[in-house]
């Protein structure tokens, strides 16, 4: 559906109408008709922008959003997991899983420890949560083969649900308990061994730059440090401190040194790079800095991430077609509407803004770039 590089002679002009764009790109790929040219050429402006390295977002928004189809059923626009919450941290993996639905969509699960499970559904009957991790606290007098089969247990119990999501959300709220870590490592590897698309943020940042090779390669994978976290990343993978004086080189080499992976690397523009190219988003946000905004980012590049793919994944009846990457699509449209609705909420809250504001305009500001039919 959308093309990588350069611009098809045969695609001579845009589509003036958002609405027919947005329908037509969307609602018949993901219904197996063929696309026009002029849809395609609104992808090919959306990411190429010229000699321009900034994205143009709110065409990646219009492309990607699906229209609300009356025939659809429950789950097609996208289940999504977060694998996080522990005893002490059971905010953000409800910040993630909460702004997956309100962009969009159907069904968010959480799979957290079951200190972290009560107070998790406390803060919202939306969400399916399934309190099957455990922390070494928990099993501190069982001995070694006792932890391989809590281990077991905890990888049957996922691998339940894996086959139906869409995309996976791996560390907000996790913690860094030695076994917790290790469970969902094979979750990971899992999940990758299913062609399940992850994004990992918070702690799960911790245990990839500890386990590089839990992503290595994997080209469905994502991941958002923040300034601290992406440090980390750079001296452990290039063995080198950040070079100021190099970002996008530098985010280059550090993608590529991991075989592909989509980083989003969090700051006051996010740049966006899967080894091929720098993107960037500077959508001005807010000046409010309060803890959960990344949670957010997370969700929201899995819902986004998910709906790309869709898209691709329809397109390749189109042989002729190179396809765009959904996790370079997924970041792009992710940082945007958070950036706007932290500007939405911030416009209303000033100084008191919190997470949960930011959360309450995701749906506004989606709406605002790409309405309801």
């Amino acid at each position: 559906m959308f093309v990588k590089h350069g611009m098809n002679s045969g695609f001579s002009s845009l589509a003036s109408s958002a609405v027919l764009r947005r329908q037509q790109f969307l609602i018949r790929s993901l219904k197996g008709y063929s696309v026009s040219d002029k849809i395609r050429m609104e992808a090919v402006k959306c990411l190429s922008g010229g000699a321009s390295l900034e994205a143009n977002a709110e065409s990646v928004l219009r492309a990607i959003t699906p229209s609300l189809d009356p025939t659809r059923h429950k789950g097609q626009a996208g289940k999504i997991a977060v694998v996080g919450g522990c005893r002490e941290y059971t905010g953000a993996p409800y910040f993630a899983a909460i702004s997956a639905l309100k962009i969009g969509a159907d069904l968010s699960h959480v799979f957290c420890t079951e200190g972290a499970a009560t107070v998790i559904k406390s803060y919202s009957p939306e969400l399916i949560v399934h309190p099957i991790l455990e922390e070494s606290y928990n099993i501190s007098g069982v001995n070694d083969e006792g932890k391989r089969d809590i281990s077991k247990k905890i990888l049957s119990e996922f691998d339940k649900w894996m086959e139906r999501f869409d995309c996976l959300v791996v560390g907000p709220g996790l913690g860094r308990d030695p076994f917790l870590l290790e469970c969902v490592s094979k979750i990971m590897t899992r999940a990758r061994q299913s062609n399940v698309p992850i994004v990992v943020d918070g702690d799960g940042l911790f245990l990839v730059t500890n386990s590089i090779e839990l992503v290595s390669g994997y080209r469905l994978a994502v991941l958002t440090p923040n300034v601290i976290e992406y440090k980390r990343l750079v001296q452990k993978v290039l063995g080198c401190d950040v070079n100021d004086q190099n970002t996008h080189g530098e985010l280059l080499s550090l993608s590529k040194q991991i075989g592909g992976v989509t980083i989003l690397r969090k700051g006051k523009s996010d740049l966006i790079s899967d080894g091929e190219k720098v993107q960037s988003v500077s959508i001005y946000g807010s000046p409010r800095r309060c803890g959960g905004q990344g949670d957010i980012l997370s969700g929201s590049v899995a819902v986004f991430l998910s709906w790309a793919r869709q898209c691709n994944l329809a397109a390749e009846r189109e042989s002729t077609i190179s396809r765009t990457n959904p996790t370079v699509l997924g970041c792009i449209a992710g940082s945007a509407l958070l950036r706007k609705a932290a500007a939405l909420a911030f416009e209303h809250k000033k100084r008191s803004t919190l997470t949960t504001d930011i959360i309450e305009h995701l749906g506004q500001s989606l709406e605002a770039i790409s309405p309801v039919s």
